[in-house]
């Protein structure tokens, strides 16, 4: 997880929908954007603003300007494409700027690193531009430090939760559902997901019957005395379950292979992502799985096996074959949205059962 840094986002989008996409950011854990002062206040959020206007929280003044805005944190925008460059830049931060917004092009590693090893030990923040939500995780990562944050311009709300996936930020809010029916289905084919990653007790992936209603299936961490773990696995489910990519989008697990990127989140809903070094698809006995929120019933159709085990509300795990009527687990359930391929349609119908 990447810990005291900034996604700065920049709309991109039309007036007319800048109000309800200031609010979905801010549902989403952004703090700052870079926006006119105004719309936030027009659209009542509470987001922060980085800004050339002295009426933002983190003012953008002119190279030329010497005057500082009261109570403001203040910062100046550069283009870098010399080393000259980085020594105006060094030579601002020392005069007391709170932030730096830096601009590469053609070179982006080096210079950016020059940068962070001349000012790190200064108290000027340093804040990227970034083009894309891999960039984003780019810019984090340079010389281990990182920027400070990046300015990431963008009017696609998957891409913002995309980039937070990839900081290691993102969380879902999970809630105790009630088992209320456990029935034998017969045979049927169920994904084993393999992930590139090594995956730590408690963290498992997001599984489902529908869209909207999925269950935190755990990992297979867990040994026992006639299996070893297996700690980069999830036995997920049938091939027509749900599960959410990085993006927020969603995929069928029969659609996931080698070098596709899945969602693990852990106990308390925090995400991060993994890429899937093999998909192993099989006929196996599965079991019918139904759960209760105070709101909602979901399902989840999964192996009938010892291995697959469910999260309880209370953290400890329980295997699938040991699950009874009146148990609690962790489920991420929402309101009903249609999906066309994977993508949220927003105010269309849709009932699943």
């Amino acid at each position: 997880m990447v810990k005291n840094k900034e996604l700065i986002i920049s709309p991109n989008v039309s007036k007319s929908y800048l109000g309800k996409f200031l609010l979905e950011l801010e549902n989403e854990g952004i703090r700052i954007v870079n926006v006119d002062p105004k719309y936030t206040k027009k659209a009542k959020s509470k987001l922060s603003t980085l800004f050339g206007s002295p009426t933002a929280n983190y003012v953008i003044l002119g190279k030329k300007s010497s005057s500082k805005p009261k109570g403001k944190r203040i910062g100046i925008r550069f283009k870098v494409s010399s080393n000259a460059d980085i020594e105006k830049i060094l030579s601002s931060a020392k005069k007391g700027l709170d932030f730096v917004i830096i601009e590469v092009k053609d070179w982006k590693i080096i210079p950016l690193e020059n940068i962070i090893a001349k000012l790190h030990k200064l108290h000027t923040k340093i804040y990227a531009i970034a083009r894309n939500a891999r960039e984003v995780r780019k810019m984090f990562s340079i010389l281990e430090v990182g920027v400070d944050g990046t300015i990431f311009t963008t009017g696609s709300i998957n891409e913002v939760r995309e980039a937070l996936v990839y900081l290691g930020t993102r969380s879902f809010k999970l809630k105790a559902a009630k088992v209320i029916e456990i029935k034998e289905v017969g045979d049927g084919e169920r994904v084993c997901v393999d992930t590139a990653s090594m995956l730590r007790r408690g963290e498992g992936m997001l599984i489902g019957n529908r869209s909207n209603f999925l269950f935190l299936v755990h990992n297979e961490s867990v040994g026992s005395s006639f299996t070893s773990p297996r700690p980069f696995r999830v036995n997920a489910g049938a091939v027509h379950c749900y599960t959410i990519s990085p993006d927020g989008t969603t995929k069928y697990l029969s659609e996931l292979e080698t070098g596709s990127e899945v969602l693990v989140l852990d106990p308390k809903g925090n995400a991060r992502r993994a890429t899937v070094g093999r998909s192993k698809i099989e006929r196996r006995p599965m079991l019918m799985i139904k759960a209760k929120t105070s709101d909602d019933i979901g399902g989840i159709i999964a192996q009938n096996a010892e291995t697959i085990r469910f999260v309880k509300s209370n953290g400890h795990l329980v295997s699938v074959t040991h699950l009874k009527k009146g148990d609690s687990v962790l489920v991420y359930a929402q309101a009903a949205k249609g999906r066309h391929f994977g993508m949220e349609v927003a105010d269309e119908y849709i009932l699943e059962k």
